[in-house]
């Protein structure tokens, strides 16, 4: 089938129409700075000698962006034609552990989660409710973040506060990243030449967000993100961990309303924070090796954070057949592997350095040493055609 797959930001669309039977995008594109002055788009596709790109009108939203790509699918120079939609959304709550339909009973499920992620879920649901005028007579399927998380068991998704805070109103983990971790999951149990069910791996998504998951028989029993993803690992601007009294703290001492706390933690905290000038890995990666002590210190605590939630992951599982790294930083920054498997040598992960430095590219992927207890698997991700197989099954089924 071919599906075209929406993942709605609350400035941007992004968009890849994905051959199933093949796993290759047919066109991609990008619509940003949506409602601002000058939003701007990008299509690419094998079928054009080179990328469309231009502006749309001065404020144009999601709607016009979607006018376009419809207007670009159907153009006589690709003439796609498309089987459904498939569409990312952030937050599912409890109440999605899977791919579904998105008729009105399901818009209204997700618009119930969206206090649970106030920057996400609306963005999705404005290309949810604008696909579905623009496609009418296409599936529209929504894949949850959350869902592959949905495995957990209590004990590893309650928070010790009062219970009553998870039974009426919903506080607890949730995890996120799922699409990448699920993706992630079964290209390992491929190259460890597994079924998927006797799969139990460790996977590390490093990217602008980072998260952690630890996958047990291939289901999901533990991840580091939790009821929103600002928890977990330090991330490009998110803070990750941190004790629930700063909180306080900034708002007694130093007057600070929830908003502002909110945009520090969420927009100017991890790595740009500690750094004070980046939230790219790459540019910290080359302001340290030009000795910028800023620079080091952000990527450091990057890292030595990383390691420490891999051992917490570990403890949850009975086996670890592999451990892998994956999203931009995971797949490209050489140093931030060496340096965080460094620090998990006793857990039998054990680096082969010329494999690292190439990504194991003639190595299915394999870093690790060949008597290496646990393998160590850098694994490109693919969360776009993970939602376009999961719609193409949810549909197919129908």
């Amino acid at each position: 089938m071919n599906i075209l797959v929406i993942n709605c930001g609350s400035s941007s669309l992004k968009f890849s129409v994905i051959d199933t039977q093949t796993g290759k995008d047919l066109a991609r594109g990008l619509f940003d700075k949506l409602g601002s002055q000058a939003p701007s788009f990008k299509l690419e596709s094998p079928l054009l000698s080179a990328p469309k790109k231009g502006n749309l009108p001065g404020g144009s939203e999601h709607e016009a962006s979607l006018d376009a790509l419809a207007n670009f699918l159907a153009s006589d120079e690709m003439h796609l034609e498309i089987e459904a939609v498939g569409h990312r959304v952030v937050h599912g709550g409890e109440r999605f552990t899977s791919a579904c339909l998105m008729d009105q009973e399901a818009l209204d499920a997700v618009k119930s989660c969206s206090s649970l992620a106030p920057l996400h879920n609306p963005a999705n649901l404005l290309g949810i409710e604008s696909s579905r005028q623009h496609f009418p007579e296409l599936p529209q399927v929504g894949v949850f973040d959350t869902a592959f998380h949905q495995t957990i068991e209590p004990e590893a998704y309650l928070y010790a506060i009062p219970y009553e805070l998870y039974r009426e109103h919903g506080i607890r983990r949730y995890g996120f990243h799922g699409s990448s971790h699920k993706y992630v999951t079964s290209e390992a149990a491929r190259i460890l030449g597994k079924p998927l069910d006797q799969t139990s791996i460790i996977t590390a998504h490093l990217g602008n967000g980072c998260s952690a998951a630890a996958i047990e028989n291939g289901a999901c029993v533990d991840t580091t993100m939790g009821l929103t993803p600002l928890e977990g690992l330090v991330m490009g601007t998110r803070s990750g961990d941190l004790d629930p009294g700063i909180v306080f703290h900034l708002h007694r001492a130093l007057g600070l309303s929830i908003e502002e706390i909110d945009t520090i933690l969420n927009k100017k905290s991890g790595l740009l924070g500690l750094s004070e000038f980046s939230n790219d890995m790459r540019s910290l990666r080359q302001a340290s090796a030009n000795g910028n002590e800023t620079a080091k210190r952000a990527v450091s605590i990057f890292t030595r954070r990383l390691a420490k939630s891999i051992a917490s992951l570990r403890a949850a599982l009975d086996k670890c057949d592999a451990l892998v790294f994956t999203g931009g930083i995971g797949e490209n920054d050489v140093q931030t592997r060496a340096e965080t498997l460094v620090r998990l040598q006793h857990l039998g992960m054990l680096v082969d350095e010329q494999a690292n430095a190439t990504a194991g590219v003639d190595q299915d992927g394999i870093i690790s040493q060949a008597n290496s207890p646990v393998k160590v698997i850098v694994i490109p991700t693919n969360e776009e055609l993970m939602i376009a197989r999961e719609t193409e099954q949810l549909v197919g089924s129908k």
